[in-house]
């Protein structure tokens, strides 16, 4: 199983593409394809059938970018950082942040 250091939950940042420096919130992670969804960024317009249950017409959502695109913002420097890994007295594994050496917190869910 792959892991990566970007989370459900996390603010990130763009860092290239068509939407370099947005900022948004990360909907959802998918480990298979290395894509995750990010509030905001890459929308594209997808046409839409009518069905019973809702109106057609062409709408904007949001699409998968490749998670090496994207930086993890850290809560203390507000900055885009790089993550480490570091284990905690009490054994559990946490992510820091490389530039101010602050734990960033799991967001809940």
């Amino acid at each position: 199983m792959l892991k990566f250091k970007i989370r459900k939950n996390d603010r990130v940042q763009v860092i290239t593409g068509k939407d370099r420096g947005k900022v948004g919130k990360v909907l959802r992670v998918i480990p298979r394809k290395s894509r995750a969804i990010v509030e905001g960024v890459n929308i594209v317009k997808k046409h839409q059938k009518p069905t019973p249950g809702s109106q057609g017409g062409i709408i904007e959502k949001e699409s998968s970018i490749h998670i090496s695109n994207l930086m993890l913002i850290c809560p203390k420097c507000t900055d885009p950082v790089r993550v480490g890994f570091k284990i905690l007295e009490d054994g559990s594994k946490v992510r820091i942040c490389k530039k101010c050496g602050e734990v960033i917190p799991v967001e809940a869910k």
